[in-house]
């Protein structure tokens, strides 16, 4: 037995190439597990950053210098972040509030439906079952409720840590985005010369991420906005706050779809009930679902697809519960990292005497 874990350690370990990757890697996991949310502002500046860099690098190719390429896409992305701020999350937060006013009269509508199954189908459906989903909904009720109120608690330090958000990552991804080259080379400047296996990882990466940011963004806006043109044009209660969560749901690959669906058929059914307008509305937006998985996931993530169903949804798993929402965020392009990691990892055939 001592024998096999010495040959094991001795093929996959032996490389300095290799010792070099597991230093790097338990690193940057023990920085991020331990001081994740301390530096959650640079991550997400560094995210934004990634988004930014394909535009300039887009204008450095038609011979802009550097510095007028930053200032140019930087101008823009302070003027989307400022539509954002100042006008799409209040009319979000409208959306929200009414949405709130209107529930208590949506529960009562929704009770009276349930309560009238046993009637309509008496051979499939109990007043005791009846009873026990409604204790169900009261619990859940009750349960959203307190979390709500201690949610209202902590409102305070949550409006505060917006406002840092709202200062500090404008100034990191300008800083990063300016001094790009200057930063990699003093990051690289800790590393010893000889790191052909972690220079390899690092472009694996710097592509990987650089490009799934900046589809998955395009992938959010596009999804977003060919809701909401038929849920407007439908004149669907919510539509803008609806259309932002099926353009949200794309982050979280195929456990998102099934989520946001949800919302979408209670709002169209108070509103209408089983009609013709619900028939129509749920038609569409399954064509929208269908032409995201089938025609913009493959067209805007190529490479980063070539997993298994079940690799994606595990690696969704490990790596929102490792880093929450950013973990989720990145779970397709960290799998193909590991994919990557296991076929081109250091390793000799020599036996070990």
């Amino acid at each position: 037995m001592v024998h096999v874990i010495k040959q094991w350690f001795h093929r996959y370990f032996s490389d300095p190439q290799a010792v070099l990757l597991v230093i790097l890697l338990v690193t940057s996991f023990t920085i991020i597990l331990t001081m994740g949310k301390m530096l959650a502002p640079l991550l997400v500046s560094i995210v934004l950053a990634y988004l930014l860099e394909g535009t300039i690098q887009g204008l450095q190719r038609w011979r802009f210098y550097r510095l007028p390429a930053v200032l140019l896409v930087f101008s823009l992305f302070t003027t989307i972040f400022v539509f954002i701020l100042l006008i799409l999350l209040p009319l979000l937060v409208n959306q929200i509030s009414q949405l709130f006013q209107e529930l208590p009269a949506m529960v009562d509508q929704g009770k009276t439906l349930v309560q009238e199954l046993p009637k309509r189908y008496p051979n499939f459906i109990s007043e005791g079952q009846v009873e026990n989903w409604m204790n169900s909904i009261r619990s859940g009720i009750n349960y959203v409720g307190q979390h709500l109120l201690s949610g209202a608690i902590d409102f305070i330090p949550a409006i505060l840590t917006v406002m840092i958000y709202f200062i500090l990552v404008p100034i990191l991804v300008f800083f990063l985005l300016k001094d790009k080259d200057l930063l990699l080379s003093w990051l690289v400047s800790f590393l010893p010369q000889e790191r052909h296996a972690a220079s390899s990882l690092w472009e694996e990466m710097d592509a990987q991420m650089g490009n799934y940011v900046r589809g998955k963004v395009y992938e959010i806006f596009i999804v977003g906005t060919f809701t909401y043109i038929p849920f407007a044009f439908m004149e669907l209660n919510y539509a803008s706050l609806l259309a932002v969560l099926v353009g949200l749901s794309v982050i979280i690959p195929y456990i998102g779809a099934v989520v946001v669906t949800i919302p979408v058929i209670l709002v169209a059914y108070f509103q209408w009930g089983f009609g013709s307008d619900f028939a129509w509305l749920m038609a569409i937006y399954l064509i929208i679902q269908a032409f995201d998985g089938n025609v913009l996931v493959p067209l805007l993530f190529s490479e980063a697809v070539n997993l298994h169903p079940i690799a994606i949804i595990s690696a969704v798993l490990v790596f929102g519960g490792l880093w929450g929402f950013w973990g989720v965020f990145f779970a397709i392009p960290l799998a193909t990292l590991v994919k990557a990691l296991i076929t081109t990892w250091p390793k000799t055939s020599e036996e070990v005497g």
